[in-house]
């Protein structure tokens, strides 16, 4: 094992310590899973500005050979999560999954290509209501809506009071998704309209299921992660030993009080990444 550069931490659940020893046990048989914004890439008041932290695609494919998979699980379409990231043609990386749309697209990188559904009529139909939405709900200067292809999101982060506008605009979009057949999911100052059916929960499960996982890590940061714990939890219950990891502890209190491992943020995550690589 040599000395290491940031030691592991120490899960603060049993659950969580069996979860990290079966790991350590047998890595080829756990599958690595991350959310990215919040996660892998620092929550930045632009997402299209959102890039993975420097540290997190070497972490990565130091780590990726030595488990059974990795795996970015994302609200961002596939493709934009790859571009952000800088996830493609990357040695070590060769077999990185990524789902985006919360598991109704996939990239693989062993053909680099994008499996996508076609878009949700309501998400067209909403879309086009949005802007009369936001302007009859005092058009929040400086809110943002986010093109998302399988859904569309409106950002209160560049408002001039940003929580209040984001107070303001949920039950008008609430309404507006049902309105359209989708639901509305809430985030860290980001509204997001989608199909239901697809979260995080599922496309972790369904994925956990296709490459036999013996055991799993689950990172993420915000409200779109709680069916991803959830999942973990179910696994767990079954007698898969799972790791859940909160990245951003303050940030959103439901989804820390559940974490095994809570660390600051994208950077924090890298670190627990690199040590786990190295002691695999």
């Amino acid at each position: 094992m040599g000395s290491h550069t940031h030691p592991l931490p120490t899960p603060a659940t049993s659950a969580g310590r069996e979860a990290l020893a079966a790991i350590l046990a047998a890595p080829e048989r756990a599958v690595i899973a991350l959310d990215f914004d919040g996660t892998l890439a620092e929550i930045v008041a632009d997402p299209e500005q959102a890039r993975a932290h420097p540290g997190a695609v070497p972490a990565l494919a130091a780590l990726a050979p030595k488990v059974a998979s990795v795996a970015v699980i994302t609200g961002r379409p596939a493709g934009v999560a790859v571009r952000y990231g800088g996830f493609a043609g990357v040695p070590g990386l060769e077999h990185l999954v990524v789902l985006g749309h919360y598991g109704a697209e996939r990239w693989d990188a062993v053909t680099g290509t994008v499996h996508a559904p076609a878009p949700h009529p309501g998400v067209t139909a909403a879309r086009a209501e949005l802007p009369g939405v936001l302007d009859a709900h005092g058009a929040w200067r400086g809110t943002w809506i986010e093109e998302k292809g399988q859904a569309v999101a409106v950002h209160t982060r560049r408002a001039s009071d940003p929580q209040a506008a984001y107070a303001a605009l949920h039950d008008p979009l609430a309404a507006l998704a049902a309105r359209h057949g989708l639901i509305l999911e809430p985030g860290r100052l980001v509204l997001e309209l989608r199909p239901p059916g697809m979260d995080k929960g599922v496309a972790l499960a369904e994925y956990l299921r296709e490459v036999g996982a013996g055991s799993v890590v689950y990172a993420g940061d915000d409200l779109g992660d709680l069916p991803a714990f959830g999942a973990v939890e179910k696994l767990r219950s079954d007698g898969v030993p799972g790791l859940l990891v909160c990245s951003g502890a303050g940030e959103v209190p439901e989804l820390a009080e559940r974490a095994d491992v809570r660390v600051p943020g994208p950077g924090s995550v890298v670190e627990f990444l690199s040590a786990l690589g190295e002691c695999l």
